[in-house]
């Protein structure tokens, strides 16, 4: 099946797909956008985040010993429920250092691959699909883990060669994508509007620590917040998927639907490239790109060459 309209989204672990912009794929998935998630990593360092699981020593042992059997297992089950499509890009996990200093990072995990060389099997993707859209973290990782970082480095140098027939010439037909866009999931306003908003309630709010923890971090400019507050409950049952990394009774779970779609009932986005004209603020990913696609099938029907290497495949049937 051609779809019209395609967007890629970019994490690093098996579970960020769900806690990051979840109901916004979920969303477009709905409406008939080809949707596509990359996995850069197998998941495999992660750990047993579930304390409901670490009661029980013997399934926690049995979990620890087929861990990357799980992750993919969970990873299925919650790609059914968001309907999307998603790849994995085969790299190994490379955990989250601790301590002071931090340890050096395994060898050989994604964290310590070379830009260039990782990028190639993204770009390869991005070259098939041909989304017009891509998504991933800031330069931040969105919070500093090496994994979260390695995949901004990889996406957006992949988002830049993608187009360019010089790079990478055996890794498929060349395909600009038209926007590039970081997630920005947990911003300072949001949880000040849903913690006051709880409290105002008289409702006990999870967002102490996070709100103490998160304070001095940068803020990013939010660009595009795309309504998807009826995509919620999707996007909570797609986390709930990743049994071994969410605690169903933790802090994200614990302010009702209800009360997020009352007072933020988007997800958020920041803008970081476009090669096509877009005003700002938007309301949605692909905000532009419609009459960019429009654009090019008239100058098809014309017979007038398309601009570079974005043409509208699939678009002008």
């Amino acid at each position: 099946m051609t779809h019209e309209l395609r967007l890629m989204t970019v994490h690093a672990h098996p579970d960020d797909e769900s806690s990051k912009g979840a109901a916004t794929t979920a969303r477009y998935v709905r409406e008939g956008v080809d949707v596509l998630v990359v996995t850069c990593t197998d998941g495999s360092r992660g750990d047993i985040l579930n304390p409901q699981l670490k009661k029980d020593p013997a399934v926690q042992a049995e979990i620890e010993a087929n861990l990357l059997d799980v992750r993919r297992k969970e990873m299925d089950a919650a790609r059914e429920i968001l309907g999307v499509r998603q790849e994995w890009l085969g790299f190994v996990d490379s955990g989250l250092p601790e301590g002071d200093p931090l340890p050096p990072l395994p060898a050989g995990c994604f964290a310590l691959q070379d830009v260039e060389t990782a990028a190639e099997p993204l770009v390869r993707l991005i070259r098939q699909q041909r989304p017009q859209v891509i998504v991933t973290y800031n330069e931040n990782g969105g919070y500093p883990h090496p994994d979260h970082i390695m995949t901004h480095k990889i996406t957006v140098a992949a988002f830049d060669a993608a187009g360019d027939p010089d790079k990478y010439p055996d890794a498929g037909e060349p395909w600009q994508p038209l926007k590039l866009y970081y997630d920005v999931a947990w911003s300072m306003p949001r949880l000040e509007a849903e913690h006051q908003e709880l409290l105002d309630r008289g409702m006990e709010s999870p967002y102490w620590e996070f709100l103490k923890e998160r304070q001095n971090w940068p803020q990013r400019e939010i660009t595009t917040r795309v309504p998807v507050g009826e995509y919620f409950e999707i996007r909570d049952a797609a986390l709930k998927a990743h049994a071994t990394q969410i605690d169903p009774e933790g802090p994200f779970f614990r302010t009702p639907n209800d009360i997020r779609r009352a007072v933020w009932p988007t997800e958020d986005f920041e803008l970081a490239r476009s090669v096509i004209d877009t005003t700002l603020p938007e309301d949605d990913l692909f905000a532009g790109v419609r009459e960019y696609e429009k654009e090019q099938c008239a100058k098809a029907a014309s017979d007038v060459p398309g601009q570079g290497v974005h043409e509208p495949a699939g678009v002008c049937s």
